[in-house]
């Protein structure tokens, strides 16, 4: 795995080497084990989205694994001026050890890791968001042991993290249905990728989705970049929410996903959040361990 830029690239071993280096590093932090395994290893961290998990993680995980995380939003960085990607990839190559973007267009972390010579980890696009499914992926094997015979529901945008999360669940082997409303349909190269595959299904139907569901999940209906249709989604996800309705339908163990930010009483009730607040949060921190695994796998070397 020379880059991370997006889930289908990886294999089922590759995703699960990673998951199983997460459990190793979260088990050495809690039992306060150093690991500066990127000790002097220098993580350039470009933001041209803004953050609070992705940045806080990053910079502390650096921290963790003895490198030094720096922080370049696009106002730091001449590429906001109009300089070109592959001219900034090459640039940051000679004084960084790795790169972390968080940008918009997939396209430019892919042409950034073209001209990049150090691992280049994709940390949210508006196509990918790997890095969140990886810790959603962690969250589920902790609460359920295995992920054989698992179904997940995602209820809401065919986005970013929905496009992650099918490909990370049907690489692991998990059922994966998702309820959107009519109209919003899956990008091209995840359709291809779930094409004939009896494991997937997407729906209209709530209801149906989440029946005897092990895992509900949804995002905000109005992702960044979306804010112009923020007024017709809201209008369009009326019955895409996570509520009592729905999680009745679910298994009764069934737990809850959320990536965060939360906007209560829209795609979840603030009833069905807070009783599955400890899994929700569990998942945040878990951002933490899986990045570090990431970084690890990709820098270490």
């Amino acid at each position: 795995m020379k880059h991370l830029l997006k889930l289908i690239d990886l294999s089922t071993e590759e995703i699960t080497e990673i998951l199983n280096l997460s459990d190793q590093l979260k088990y050495e932090l809690k039992n306060n084990i150093p690991h500066p395994r990127l000790a002097g290893k220098t993580l350039g961290m470009i933001f041209q989205k803004s953050s609070t998990r992705t940045r806080v993680s990053f910079e502390v995980g650096m921290y963790q694994l003895g490198g030094h995380p720096l922080f370049l939003s696009a106002n730091d960085l001449q590429i906001g001026r109009g300089e070109p990607t592959a001219d900034t990839a090459r640039v940051m190559s000679r004084y960084c050890d790795g790169i972390m973007i968080r940008t918009f267009e997939q396209a430019e972390v892919e042409e950034f890791a073209k001209y990049s010579t150090i691992p280049v980890t994709n940390a949210l696009t508006d196509f990918a968001h790997p890095c969140q499914i990886f810790a959603d992926l962690l969250t589920i094997r902790e609460y359920k042991g295995s992920f054989e015979g698992l179904k997940v529901c995602f209820i809401g945008d065919t986005n970013n993290m929905a496009n992650s999360f099918l490909v990370g669940a049907l690489k692991v082997g998990m059922k994966f249905t998702l309820a959107s409303p009519a109209g919003y349909v899956l990008h091209p190269e995840i359709a291809a990728f779930v094409k004939d595959n009896p494991n997937f299904e997407q729906t209209t139907d709530v209801l149906a989705a989440a029946k005897e569901a092990d895992v509900v999940v949804t995002d905000v209906w109005a992702s960044m970049g979306d804010e112009a249709e923020e007024q017709k989604r809201q209008q369009d996800f009326v019955g895409y929410q996570i509520n009592n309705e729905v999680m009745a339908n679910a298994k009764s163990d069934a737990i809850v996903l959320h990536c965060l930010p939360a906007h209560r009483e829209e795609e979840i009730t603030t009833e069905v959040f807070e009783k599955y607040a400890n899994v929700i949060f569990d998942e945040a921190e878990n951002r933490l361990h899986v990045q570090k695994a990431i970084l690890v796998k990709l820098m270490e070397k």
